[in-house]
């Protein structure tokens, strides 16, 4: 992940409904759900939580599929991952002690 690509990704963070969203996608595991649910259970309009959810998928977040008429959003566990490792890749300075499982160890290439 390039710092671009992690700017935008936290960009989309700052804002509280996006972090919650994010959030309850993530508990929700990859079926996702559906915009309306999501705005059901947050408390938000409808057309306040597609601005929010279209912000998650364009940062690289969350995914988007149609099933019928509904459009359902899933946590991009991979896109959730590099950010995190985005973060962490120089944690510690790679002592896995300190940091647990989430050191990224880069491979030399010889």
């Amino acid at each position: 992940m390039e710092i671009e690509s992690a700017t935008q990704a936290f960009s989309a963070l700052s804002q509280g409904v996006r972090l919650a969203t994010l959030k309850m996608l993530i508990k929700a595991g990859p079926g996702g759900a559906a915009a309306g649910d999501i705005a059901k259970a947050l408390s938000i309009p409808p057309p306040t939580m597609s601005f929010h959810l279209k912000e998650l998928e364009r940062s690289g977040l969350v995914n988007t599929r149609k099933d019928g008429r509904r459009v359902i959003y899933a946590a991009d566990y991979g896109g959730v991952r590099e950010l995190i490792d985005y973060l962490l890749a120089d944690c510690c300075g790679g002592d896995r002690r300190l940091c647990g499982p989430y050191v990224v160890i880069k491979e030399s290439v010889a």
